[in-house]
C-alpha cells in the first residue's frame, strides 16, 4: 500500500504526454506517475505548479561516451551526469569505449559498475562491445546485464576496440539475435573507393575522406546479414548509430518493408550543422561520420518526420582539448567527437520548431523511442507506470551557449556562441528534483540500469549482481 505521504503531484497547463500536449496534474508516488488528472482537480497532497513552461519526460540519450574507467580525464560519470541533469537528461546509456577496459567482458562490466558509486545524478545503463576476439564471452556479457551491444565496421580510434569483418558481425548478431537484444553498428566502410586525401586544416578535405558511400556500403552489409539470420529462422535487431548520410535512407526504407527490425540513429551536429559553414582549422566540428552538407541535413529532418529515423541521440564524445589539436588546426589528426551533451533539446527545438515538429514530436523522439529501442521499461513518457522523470522547459527563453555554463568536464564545444530557443529548468529524477534554476539539489541518486532494467541501488551504495 503507498502511503498517502509518499503522494505527490506536479502540475502545468502545458504537459506534454504521447497523446499530446494539454494541461494536467501529474501524480506520483514512490518515484513512479500513478495518475494523470485533469488540471483543476482538487487532490489532498502536495502539488508543485510548473508556470510559463512546459512539463515533458526526462530525456533518454542512450549514445554518450563517458570515457571512464580509465580516460576520467575526457569526461567521467561524474561530470557527464551533471551535464545531462541540466540538459533535462534522466537516463543516459554508456558506450562501451573509450574506458580502459573497454566493455567487451563481464568483468570489465563490473569494473565499470564499480567505478560508478557515488558519481550518478541520472540513471545509467551500459552498451557492451563486440570485437573479433570476444565473441566466445559475448553471452557472459550479455547476461551481466547490458542492454546490447555495439561494433564498428572501421576503426574506432582506439586499437583496444578493433573492427569487425563480415563474419564477424553475422556470429556477433546471431548470438544478439538468440537473447532478442539490439545490435548497434557504427556502419562505415572503407572499401578503397576514394584516394586518401591530404587533409590538413581543410574541412572539405576531411569531408571528402569519409564519404556517404562508406555509410551506405556498411548498412548493406548490415542488411545483407540480417537477411541471412532471418533465413535461418532468427529475428535479428539491429541498429544503425549516428546517421549521417541521407543516401542511406531508401536502404533503411527497403530493409523495413522487407520487415526486417532495423532501426537507426542520427544526432543534433547532423541536424544543426552543415558543411559549407563549417570554417577550416577548427577542429572542433570533427566528428566521424562527418557533417555533411546542407542538402544532406533537410532530407535527415525529413526522414524523420517520415518516421524513417526513429530518434535523435547526443554521441556526446568528449576528450581533452590537447587531442582536439585546437592551436594547429589538423583536422586530420584531432579526435573527432562533439561535445555538447546537455544542449540537446534546445538545439533540436530551435531548428524543429522551424520545419514544424512540435515538443510533443520531440518527446517520441528524443524520450520515447531511445527508451523503447535500448529496452529501458518504463522510461520515456509522461504517462500511468512511467518513471516520475521530469524535464521542466521554457520553449520561449532564447540563451546564447556560452563556456561557463557548459556542465561537461571540458569547457569546449562547436556550439559556442550559438543562440538557441529553450531552456532547461528543472530535472526531476523518480519524482524528486535533481537540478532546478542552475542548482543541483541533493546528492547523487542515479541507479544503475542492468538488463533486465532492475535497477542496482542508488549509487551510494555498493554496487550488486542481478
Amino acid at each position: 500500500m503507498i502511503k498517502l505521504e509518499t503522494v505527490q503531484a506536479i502540475r502545468a497547463q502545458r504537459v506534454i504526454t504521447p497523446e499530446g500536449e494539454r494541461a494536467a496534474t501529474v501524480v506520483f508516488a514512490n518515484g513512479v506517475i500513478t495518475d494523470i488528472l485533469p488540471f483543476a482537480t482538487d487532490i489532498a497532497v502536495p502539488v508543485t505548479e510548473i508556470e510559463h513552461a512546459v512539463l515533458m519526460p526526462g530525456l533518454v540519450d542512450t549514445h554518450v561516451h563517458i570515457n571512464e574507467p580509465g580516460r576520467t580525464d575526457w569526461e567521467g560519470f561524474d561530470t557527464a551526469t551533471h551535464a545531462a541533469a541540466a540538459g533535462g537528461i534522466t537516463t543516459l546509456v554508456d558506450m562501451p569505449l573509450n574506458c580502459i577496459p573497454v566493455t567487451t567482458t563481464a568483468e570489465a562490466l563490473t569494473t565499470k559498475l564499480a567505478e560508478v558509486v557515488g558519481k550518478l545524478w541520472v540513471d545509467c545503463g551500459y552498451w557492451g562491445g563486440a570485437i573479433p576476439q570476444n565473441l566466445a564471452d559475448l553471452p557472459a556479457l550479455l547476461e551481466a546485464g547490458v542492454l546490447g551491444v555495439k561494433s564498428f565496421t572501421i576503426h574506432s580510434g582506439i586499437d583496444e576496440f578493433p573492427a569487425v569483418s563480415e563474419s564477424d558481425l553475422k556470429a556477433a548478431m546471431r548470438i544478439l539475435a538468440r537473447y532478442g537484444l539490439p545490435y548497434l553498428i557504427h556502419a562505415e566502410l572503407d572499401q578503397g573507393q576514394v584516394p586518401n586525401p591530404a587533409i590538413g586544416r581543410s574541412y572539405q578535405h576531411f569531408l571528402h575522406s569519409r564519404p556517404r558511400v562508406w555509410e551506405n556500403d556498411a548498412i548493406a552489409m548490415v542488411i545483407k546479414v540480417m537477411r541471412e539470420l532471418t533465413a535461418e529462422g532468427l529475428t535479428p535487431r539491429a541498429h544503425i548509430v549516428h546517421l549521417s548520410s541521407s543516401d542511406a535512407l531508401p536502404l533503411l526504407q527497403a530493409a523495413r518493408v522487407e520487415g526486417l527490425k532495423l532501426t537507426a540513429e542520427t544526432c543534433p551536429h547532423y541536424l544543426t550543422l552543415f558543411a559549407e559553414t563549417i570554417p577550416d582549422g577548427i577542429t572542433l566540428f570533427k566528428c566521424c561520420p562527418p557533417i555533411r552538407e546542407n542538402e544532406n541535413r533537410e532530407r535527415l529532418w525529413q526522414a524523420l518526420q517520415e518516421g524513417l529515423i526513429d530518434m535523435i541521440v547526443s554521441d556526446h564524445s568528449p576528450c581533452t582539448p590537447q587531442l582536439k589539436l585546437m592551436e594547429s588546426g589538423d583536422l586530420e589528426n584531432a579526435w573527432g567527437g562533439i561535445s555538447a551533451l546537455q544542449f540537446g533539446l534546445p538545439l533540436i527545438w530551435t531548428e524543429g520548431q522551424k520545419r514544424g515538429f512540435t515538443l510533443t514530436d520531440l518527446a517520441r523522439l528524443m524520450c520515447e523511442r531511445p527508451a523503447a529501442i535500448a529496452g529501458i521499461a518504463n522510461k520515456g513518457k509522461l504517462a500511468v507506470g512511467y518513471a516520475a522523470d521530469f524535464c521542466v522547459f521554457d520553449d520561449k527563453a532564447s540563451v546564447t551557449i556560452s563556456a561557463d555554463i557548459i556542465k561537461h568536464k571540458h569547457k569546449i564545444s562547436p556550439y559556442i556562441g550559438h543562440t538557441v530557443s529553450g531552456q532547461v529548468l528543472q530535472t526531476w529524477l523518480a519524482g524528486v528534483p535533481i537540478f532546478a534554476d542552475d542548482h543541483y539539489l541533493g546528492s547523487a541518486r542515479g541507479r544503475s540500469l542492468l538488463r533486465p532494467n532492475t535497477p542496482l541501488p542508488v549509487s551510494s551504495s555498493s554496487p550488486s549482481t542481478h
